[in-house]
């Protein structure tokens, strides 16, 4: 998979042949003497938390940014909740109030951040 200078590719080939295979999950070239290994590490299936069974070299990504049960913080309390209890939980979270400091009225902490505009 890189440019091979044209005098050196037949002793280049020959090497790889014998040498190197190409993974049949990822494409990826391995040491024939690793594949085994590579396959078992890389490939095989594991069971997520949320109960997704994917592959072990896709597990990290899944867990941060598409498992229903990654970690998240509200953005009104900062609590840490699981992504699935999220918008639940803001939407009962950002109906509490907080006293204005400007008018002295109470609004709602999802409208907070608009509120200057509005607010006298």
């Amino acid at each position: 998979k890189k440019a091979i200078p044209a005098v050196n590719f037949l002793i280049h080939e020959i090497h790889c042949r014998r040498n190197i295979e190409i993974c049949p999950f990822c494409s990826d070239s391995v040491p024939k003497s690793e594949m085994k290994n590579h396959v078992e590490s890389e490939h095989v299936q594991v069971t997520c938390k949320c109960r997704m069974k994917i592959e072990n070299s896709l597990l990290k990504d899944h867990e941060e940014s598409a498992c229903p049960l990654r970690p998240a913080l509200c953005r009104f309390c900062d609590i840490p909740l699981a992504f699935n209890k999220l918008q639940e939980h803001e939407s009962y979270c950002g109906a509490r109030t907080e006293r204005c400091s400007g008018c002295g009225r109470n609004v709602l902490l999802r409208d907070l951040q608009e509120h200057p505009r509005r607010c006298g």
